[in-house]
């Protein structure tokens, strides 16, 4: 397998600014490899007009808002800061924190970020691909499953209000369709 680039070396390319963005669910474990890396994150402020974010993984740190997402681009501008400065503002965010390991794998010539979380939303798995336009055509690996692009319920911002384990059984059910998203957008 290929090196797989850092975040920074992900949004070479894109507009400044700018994140457009498709997210699935997985299914299998045909998608885990070795890379992977621990990510903590919360919010400061949850607004859809304006969210912040604080996020640390590993020794690094950024403070990243985002605006309103309008199809599958919206509004990202994002700083790296200090590490002891996020873990003073994750402090000051809204509970419970974000917890995941992020996986990054090449497939067909992009990079998808496969989040295997933990705390209150384990058991969810989301696959997340940057996009240069939202017409890109995209091939989708073999453990991609539903389309949640547009389901607000998978923001992470969302999910520190209504975490994954707190879903009622037959919505968790049906956010899981065994059938494939096979339609690029």
């Amino acid at each position: 397998m290929r090196s797989v680039g850092t975040r920074d070396e992900m949004q070479e390319g894109l507009a400044m600014g700018t994140e457009i963005e498709r997210k699935f669910l997985v299914v299998g474990a045909a998608w885990k490899c070795a890379r992977a890396s621990r990510i903590c994150q919360g919010y400061l402020n949850r607004d859809p007009k304006r969210t912040v974010r604080i996020r640390v993984d590993g020794e690094k740190a950024w403070i990243t808002v985002k605006g309103i997402t309008i199809g599958a681009t919206r509004p990202e501008f994002e700083y790296r800061i200090p590490r002891k400065d996020a873990d003073a503002l994750l402090q000051s965010c809204e509970q419970p924190l974000v917890e995941k390991t992020r996986y990054r794998r090449k497939y067909s010539d992009l990079l998808w970020e496969i989040d295997e979380f933990h705390g209150a939303n384990a058991g969810l798995i989301l696959a997340e691909v940057e996009l240069k336009s939202e017409s890109d055509p995209v091939k989708l690996p073999p453990w991609i499953g539903a389309e949640v692009t547009h389901d607000p319920r998978y923001f992470n911002s969302n999910l520190v209000r209504h975490p994954y384990r707190q879903w009622p059984v037959q919505t968790s059910r049906k956010a899981r369709p065994k059938q494939r998203a096979s339609k690029a957008r």
